[in-house]
This record gives structure tokens, C-alpha cells and sequence, in this order.
């Protein structure tokens, strides 16, 4: 599962492959995390969004918003130029940058849309090769780490700590939770580990590059590497506008080929006099961030004083549990004002208010 441990195991491995003294493991480690700090930008940027103008709030979720520039190549250089600068030491600069490096690429490379070559490039992509619970990364991140906890606590249990001196010799030996790595414990087994990691991380890409080219040859259909998702290990999710009232949605993979395909209907209840209402949602969320919604699905339905157009992706149906594909935004429009307003459902749940100045 690639999370912030994972980013962590791999953030030790490199350290340990460096050869590093104590001190410097950690802030390897620490540069290997850092990313994912974005979480409190993010949360500051929830807290105030109401607040904030159109225009204003776009701008500040591309620097504060998860996954935006604190996984960017420039804050990796800004950070890694900063370490080089303040520590001097060549071998720990290019270790810190791997680290910030292997942290975007990894999370480039499995199935989350990013802009990590802001503010050059602002459209959301990824590679999308491999998929986030992919059992390679899993194992390999997560034994730099088994090890050191396996190591701390053998450690607590020769000192005779149980309960509250567990947690004292805790705090006591902080510093030397790294301390098997910068002494070289496990370090033939840490570099294999990262030569296969590195190697799985660019084999796959091209791999999916492969399958998809021979999908097209021997089934006809357009697929789009970038809209292609993994879904789970080597099965793809991908979708295309078949024609103007339906997508093709499917999934395919390495065994297999295409396995199963559906045709969605772009419009479900396609009446002429709800046109209006579908274009005004259209350009209202072209307009929004993050985006996430690619292959757009408008269902309408009608009341006496309202007009409700929900938003949501054709691939849902394929996806249940994804963050991206199970959203739906419900557009509530007054026939009498022309006002709205917006509600937010992820994998239908109750829909929670979304504040106007996200759309204009």
C-alpha cells in the first residue's frame, strides 16, 4: 500500500544505500515524508475557502492543496538546493533529493492525479502503472521498517521495559531508531531491495505502454494511456467518448486482455429543456479545482421550484472505492433566481455543502 510509511521504508532504504551517519538518516527519512506534510496546508486551506475569492482560492489550492506543490519537482529542487546549501555534504544532498524524488515519482506512477510539474504544466496528470495496494512496493517499503521496530523492540525487552518505562526508554532512544541502518545492519539486503524497487517503479510504465498498444492492435479500441487507471495489479480501468450521447468504459488486463466493458450514457434523462442546466453546470465545473471528474455524466431531474443536475464520472461504476471516480457534485438550481447551490457526495455518502466562490 503506498502511504506515508511506504515513502518512510523508501526513504530508508536510499539512506542506507548512501551510507550515512545517524543525524543524516533522519533527515533522509524525514525528506522522504515531507511531501505528504501538505496535509496541514490543505486542512488551512478547508478552513478558509469560504473566505477566499475565485480566483484566490484556485491559486491557493495549487500551493496549499494535497498533492499539488509540495509534490512538485520544483519544491523538490527549492528543498533539495536548501539541504545542499545548509549541510554541505554532497552525499546526503543527493540522498535527500532521491528521497523527495522517489516520493513524487511514487506517488506519480501509482494512481493519483497530480500537477507535479507546477507551475510549468498546471493540468492534473499521472502515470498511473501501478496500482496502490501493488504487493512489490508494499513488501519492499515496509521492511527497512519492520526491522528497525523488530530491532527497538528486542532493544526495550533485554532493558526490562514493560508499561510506563517502555514509553521512557521510548523517548530516551529517539535517536537511535536509525541507528542498524547508519551502522550498516542489513545493508546488502536494503540496496538489493532498492535495485528491485527502482527497477519495478520503471519496468511498469513501460510495461503498461505494451499492453495497451496490444489491446488497441487486437481489439480496436482507443485507449488513452494517460485515462488508463490500475485498479488492482495489472488490471486497468479505461474509458473513451464512443459517440455523442455514450462513453465506453472498460477494464483491461496483462492475462486477460479487455475483460468486461459497459456503454454509459453521457446524458441519462436527456431532455431538450434541461440543456441550459447541463451547459451552466458544465461551465461552472471546467472552471472548478481539483478536477476530477474526466468522462462526465449529467443526470437531471426536476421539482416544482428546482432544477438538480448531478455530476458524476462514467467510470464510477468500475471504481466504487475510489476517491476520484466515486464523486458526484449536485448542482440544486432555482428556476425562479437562477441561484445555486452545490453539494459534494464521495462513495455516497450524504452530500456536504460546497462553498460557492470554488465555481465563480
Amino acid at each position: 500500500m503506498v502511504n506515508t510509511l511506504s515513502h518512510l521504508g523508501i526513504g530508508l532504504l536510499i539512506a542506507s544505500a548512501a551510507g550515512l551517519n545517524n543525524r543524516q538518516v533522519r533527515i533522509v527519512a524525514f525528506m522522504a515524508i515531507l511531501p505528504d506534510l501538505d496535509f496541514i496546508l490543505s486542512a488551512l486551506l478547508l478552513a478558509i475557502d469560504q473566505d477566499l475569492t475565485h480566483q484566490s482560492y484556485n491559486t491557493f489550492f495549487y500551493l496549499m492543496g494535497h498533492r499539488e506543490f509540495m509534490h512538485s519537482v520544483l519544491f523538490a529542487l527549492i528543498v533539495t538546493a536548501y539541504i545542499g546549501f545548509k549541510e554541505k555534504d554532497l552525499k546526503l544532498t543527493i540522498a535527500s533529493g532521491a528521497a523527495l524524488f522517489s516520493h513524487i515519482y511514487l506517488d506519480y506512477v501509482t494512481s493519483w492525479k497530480m500537477r507535479p510539474f507546477f507551475p510549468f504544466v498546471t493540468e492534473a496528470s499521472t502515470i498511473g502503472a501501478i496500482d496502490f495496494f501493488d504487493p512489490v512496493v508494499t513488501i519492499i517499503s515496509f521492511i527497512p521498517i519492520i526491522y528497525i521496530l523488530a530491532e527497538h523492540a528486542r532493544s526495550n525487552r533485554n532493558n526490562g521495559f514493560t508499561g510506563i518505562k517502555r514509553f521512557n526508554g521510548f523517548l530516551k532512544d529517539s535517536n537511535n531508531w536509525f541507528h542498524g541502518i547508519s551502522t550498516g545492519k542489513h545493508r546488502t539486503l536494503y540496496r538489493n531491495l532498492l535495485i528491485v524497487f527502482t527497477i519495478w517503479c520503471l519496468l511498469n510504465p513501460v510495461a503498461k505502454a505494451v499492453l495497451i498498444n496490444h489491446v488497441e492492435n487486437t481489439d480496436g479500441v482507443d485507449v488513452d494511456y494517460q485515462d488508463s487507471y490500475p485498479i488492482s495489479p495489472g488490471r486497468f480501468l479505461s474509458a473513451y467518448s464512443y459517440n455523442d450521447t455514450h462513453y465506453r468504459v472498460f477494464t483491461f488486463s496483462y492475462w486477460e486482455g479487455i475483460e468486461k466493458e459497459t456503454f454509459v450514457p453521457k446524458y441519462p434523462d436527456n431532455k431538450s429543456e434541461y440543456t441550459d442546466y447541463i451547459q451552466r453546470t458544465r461551465i461552472l465545473y471546467e472552471g472548478s479545482l481539483p478536477g476530477e471528474v474526466d468522462y462526465p455524466v449529467y443526470n437531471v431531474s426536476a421539482s416544482d421550484t428546482d432544477i438538480t443536475v448531478t455530476l458524476s464520472d462514467a467510470r464510477n461504476i468500475y471504481a466504487q472505492y475510489w476517491a476520484y471516480f466515486n464523486t458526484e457534485y449536485v448542482f440544486i438550481f432555482d428556476k425562479d433566481t437562477e441561484s445555486y447551490q452545490v453539494y459534494l457526495k464521495r462513495h455516497g455518502q450524504n452530500g456536504k455543502s460546497v462553498p460557492m466562490n470554488l465555481f465563480e
